[in-house]
């Protein structure tokens, strides 16, 4: 196994564990916000939680085909990238803006909750990079 390889498995395996976290601490905030008797709070929590684990995961969707693309024509002056990548793109953000302006059009669910719920994958990014900080052993 040469030293691309090993990448390949040690940048899996954190965003594996990325995907995990988002949805293990934004389900705990929410389950803590419904204990508390915060119910929109907790809808809030879920629903940011959950496009920031869709975004992450089609963000990661769509760099890995961006990198297949490049390495499949590799040697070519001009690269083409699948048009779906554009397309994933733009509902990736379309998807959060619309459940942005739902918010603030319907009033049911405070724009904050959905904001922390956002930072959930902020929160399982940095933990997931402290792990692998201290887990790598071969400097």
């Amino acid at each position: 196994m040469d030293m691309t390889e090993t990448a390949e498995i040690r940048g899996s395996r954190t965003e594996r564990r990325i995907r995990s976290l988002t949805v293990i601490l934004g389900t705990a905030a929410a389950v803590v916000a419904e204990a508390t008797g915060n119910r929109a709070w907790a809808i809030g929590l879920g629903i940011g939680t959950v496009l920031g684990w869709l975004n992450f995961r089609w963000l990661g969707r769509g760099a890995d085909a961006l990198v297949a693309a490049a390495t499949a024509q590799q040697g070519r002056e001009e690269i083409v990238v699948p048009w779906w990548n554009y397309v994933l793109a733009v509902v990736r953000y379309a998807l959060i803006g619309l459940t942005v302006y739902a918010i603030f059009a319907y009033r049911h669910i405070p724009l904050a909750s959905m904001i922390v719920g956002l930072c959930a994958l902020a929160a399982a990014a940095i933990a997931a990079s402290v792990w692998e900080i201290f887990t790598v052993r071969d400097r």
